[in-house]
């Protein structure tokens, strides 16, 4: 007789199979083969997991190799990989998504105009990244009383826009009159109520209760500064200034006055 051949000896030990790790992922229904309690993972802690069963009772149970079964399988319960962060968007000090790499945009022929320096910078300080974005220039007037001479001279058209953000824009005001004498497609004036720039900043913002009532016939910019102690208009502005990081710290008034000049300045031309 030939004899048998056997592919492998049958007196040695048959290979152990691998016992396959499960994450132990919160909802995971898992025996343990000791208590045969079974129960769904609620928690992990340090070098245990905590199961509850279908009556709402809590087993604490240790996490050890094949140390369960699911399915009625052996399995050994490991701590689940953590979730892929995804990165935080960083936004702009106007509430913007901040574009990072940003190269300035070649500028636009259309502008935004505002009454003087320190409106310019209070505009830059909110909405400098999105200005750099839509490549929008935004420049001083020193002051509104010559706004349809400047008008005149820019030479307005669909793709030369104007935007004029204007202080005190309130009804009976002088600046007001002004601009009801204006009829141009190409042009938008905006502006808040405001006595000067300064006042569209939040009290809040510089640690005030309120802005200082400045009599009439008074230079309120020293005014604002006598009361305070602020020393003179300069000193004052520093102040103001570096007050303002982001736009919750200025009023809405002003907000809304400056994105509406923004869009107004880069919709496309009809």
């Amino acid at each position: 007789m030939r004899p048998h051949d056997y592919r492998r000896d049958i007196l040695k030990p048959a290979p152990a199979r691998a016992i396959p790790q499960v994450p132990a992922t919160p909802g995971t229904v898992v025996e343990d083969p000791a208590t045969g309690f079974c129960g769904a993972v609620v928690r992990l802690e340090r070098d245990t997991v905590v199961l509850e069963d279908r009556h709402g009772r809590h087993r604490v149970f240790p996490l050890t190799p094949a140390g369960f079964l699911l399915d009625g399988r052996p399995v050994t319960l490991v701590r689940p990989a953590p979730a892929p962060t995804t990165p935080a968007r960083r936004v702009s000090a106007s509430g913007s998504v901040r574009v990072e790499g940003l190269r300035a945009r070649t500028a636009r022929a259309s502008r935004i105009w505002v009454e003087g320096v320190h409106d310019a910078e209070l505009v830059e300080r909110v909405w400098g990244h999105d200005l750099r974005v839509e490549g929008i220039v935004v420049e001083p007037l020193d002051g509104v009383d010559h706004l349809p001479a400047a008008l005149a001279a820019f030479g307005t058209s669909p793709l030369r826009r104007v935007g004029v953000l204007v202080d005190h824009l309130v009804a009976g005001s002088k600046e007001t009159r002004l601009v009801d004498t204006l009829d141009d497609p190409n042009v938008l004036v905006t502006g808040h109520p405001y006595v000067d720039i300064w006042e569209a900043v939040t009290p809040a913002a510089l640690g005030i209760d309120a802005w200082p009532r400045v009599p009439r016939g008074l230079d309120w910019k020293q005014g604002v500064c006598d009361a305070l102690g602020w020393g003179d208009p300069a000193e004052g502005w520093r102040r103001v200034r570096a007050a303002v990081t982001t736009f919750r710290d200025v009023q809405p008034p002003l907000i809304g006055a400056v994105e509406r000049l923004i869009d107004f300045v880069t919709e496309p031309a009809g």
